[in-house]
């Protein structure tokens, strides 16, 4: 019941749950002789023996115990909202760290929505788990022994009977707690399920609009709804149950003991005062795991979430190469290199030989191939087979962080965020000059396009929602300028924008290969883009059918050629059209 390997990763939260224990104790002697001095009062008030000076000294006892268990219960409080923060910090850094670990291919392993679930409502049930569960469940074995031993020197028959009671009640948590765990690991693939299936059509939201199949998405998402709550409704089943069972144990086992003392008094093997101490703390042998016990259903919801937060920490991270690209260009090469998706082979026997400098291009049909070599030189596919080398350094053997910085992707995917256009293009280097910010937007043709809306204080909405694509486009390559990297890999870059965007921007990744000295890898479904390149690579079926430059590609009349001249006369068509 207790996850030892989270008090381990917690050190600081574990000394505060130490502390919850100690002042949760602290407070069960404060108020053991707060009942001593009430049964010493009634007593000598029956028999009439109580002195003046008795009285006095009893009530103020018993009044300070009660200020002291006042303290030591905001003590505990405190312990307890300071082992939270810890555990929210702690964890939420430890997710955090280990995806920046697993690297830009972190989607092989965990979907964004657990990530999401994790970070928020699985940490938040951790939160309380620590802060609260633990130190109860510590508590709740100790008060019962720190009783029996207080009471027993008064009488050893009603103090047994008391304790041998108490594990009733863990025998109940044991019992449920099979019957929980299945339940509970439902109830969890359940909610992971339906927030993927709620963040993919939020994601999408527009498309289902198009298409008008928001309706139907609709309906899936009620029914997934639906699911979930009959999974809940049994989960609080389960737990109201099994509070119901605890609270008979707790209080049948609570009227034993009282039941046993009042025949010990009876019997004349117990004073009055030692009768009235034994029934005013029968009931404290059972609250404190009666309480665990509602504690129950947030101790396993916890443990659930724990397991669920070390299997993301247990997955095994790719090993972490040591070799830095320190040259200022840089040359690739693959030879032999092939991929799959799950056994599905995507690529076959690649071989590629790319000189600094020069603007190479992957073209084919959809489907061909072509983003798959960019997501693996971006080391978004590890589990390739053959050998990728950079300037002669092995691909897998690169640093990360050096890896990152050598290579900038560009493609529609890259994301805009919320806040000023000079936020965003700092992502690109942080100590860029405004001179440098204000050049990249305006080879871009930017500058005049913001100037009336504030120019690099002009403020985005999130994914650049309030710029038109070309706009988001062009500023997404504008940051990619500033971070002037010696590799440019640009996946579509291209697509689903305005003519002019298009050509603004291809005469920049142009400009970059010619003027610059940077190792551009283009990859256009376009074939118009792709002229002007140094080397082509036609794509099928996972393969490269042709390569050369588009003079010599179209002279063999074959695949390339073929694509080539379809689009234009596509093109041409779709011209005199308009």
């Amino acid at each position: 019941m207790i996850k030892v390997r989270l008090l381990r990763m917690l050190k600081e939260g574990s000394r505060y749950v130490l502390l919850e224990i100690l002042w949760q104790w602290l407070g069960l002697i404060a108020q053991v002789i707060m009942v001593y001095c009430i049964a010493r009062l009634l007593s000598g008030a029956y028999y009439q023996k109580l002195e003046l000076k008795q009285l006095a000294l009893y009530i103020f006892v018993a009044l300070f115990t009660v200020l002291a268990r006042l303290v030591f219960d905001r003590l505990y409080t405190e312990a307890s909202f300071k082992a939270s923060i810890d555990v929210k910090r702690v964890m939420r850094e430890e997710i955090y760290t280990k995806l920046l670990r697993l690297g830009s291919g972190y989607r092989q392993n965990v979907s964004s929505a657990q990530i999401t679930q994790m970070m928020g409502e699985g940490v938040e049930q951790l939160e309380v788990y620590f802060g609260k569960y633990i130190s109860q469940f510590i508590y709740a074995l100790l008060a019962p022994l720190t009783l029996f031993v207080i009471l027993s020197q008064y009488n050893l028959k009603a103090s047994v009977v008391l304790l041998v009671a108490v594990p009733l009640i863990p025998i109940v948590i044991m019992v449920v707690m099979r019957v929980a765990r299945k339940l509970l690991d439902k109830y969890f693939q359940i909610y992971y399920g339906l927030g993927d299936t709620f963040l993919e059509k939020l994601h999408g939201m527009t498309t289902l609009k198009i298409y008008q199949a928001d309706e139907q998405a609709a309906v899936e998402m009620d029914e997934e709804s639906e699911h979930f709550r009959k999974i809940t409704m049994k989960v609080l089943s389960m737990q109201l149950n099994s509070t119901i069972v605890m609270d008979i144990v707790a209080y049948a086992g609570a009227a034993v003991g009282i039941g046993v003392t009042i025949m010990e008094f009876a019997a004349g093997n117990m004073k009055l005062a030692e009768a009235i101490m034994f029934l005013l703390l029968s009931a404290e042998f059972f609250l404190p795991m009666r309480l665990l016990g509602s504690y129950f259903h947030i101790g396993m919801n916890g443990m659930k979430a724990a397991d669920k937060i070390f299997d993301f920490l247990d997955i095994e991270e790719p090993k972490s190469g040591k070799e830095l690209l320190e040259e200022d260009k840089c040359s690739i090469t693959l030879k032999n290199v092939a991929f799959a998706y799950e056994k599905e082979e995507i690529l076959t026997g690649i071989n590629m030989n790319i000189q600094p400098g020069q603007m190479v291009s992957i073209v084919g049909e959809s489907g061909s191939g072509k983003s798959t070599i960019a997501k693996i030189l971006r080391r978004q596919n590890r589990a390739y087979q053959g050998s990728i080398t950079i300037n002669g350094k092995e691909l897998k053997n690169i640093n990360e962080a050096s890896l990152m910085s050598a290579i900038t992707a560009v493609s529609l995917e890259s994301y805009v965020f919320s806040g000023t256009v000079r936020e965003n293009l700092l992502l690109g280097n942080r100590n860029a000059s405004e001179k440098k910010l204000l050049g990249a937007l305006k080879v871009m043709n930017l500058l005049e396009e913001f100037k009336p809306k504030g120019g690099l204080d002009f403020v985005l909405t999130e994914g650049g929602s309030n710029l038109s694509g070309g706009q988001r486009q062009r500023l997404v390559l504008a940051r990619a300028l500033i971070k002037n990297s010696p590799v440019y890999i640009f996946d579509e870059a291209t697509s689903n924008i305005d003519m002019e965007s298009e050509e603004i921007i291809m005469n920049v990744i142009r400009k970059l290969s010619k003027e610059m000295g940077k190792t551009i890898i283009l990859i256009s479904h376009r074939l118009a883009n792709v002229v002007s390149s140094n080397q082509i690579f036609m794509l099928a079926n996972g393969k490269i059918v042709e390569s050369g430059t588009h003079q010599q590609l179209l002279k063999n009349n074959g695949e390339y050629a073929k694509l080539y001249n379809a689009q234009r006369a596509l093109e041409s068509y779709a011209g005199g059209e308009a």
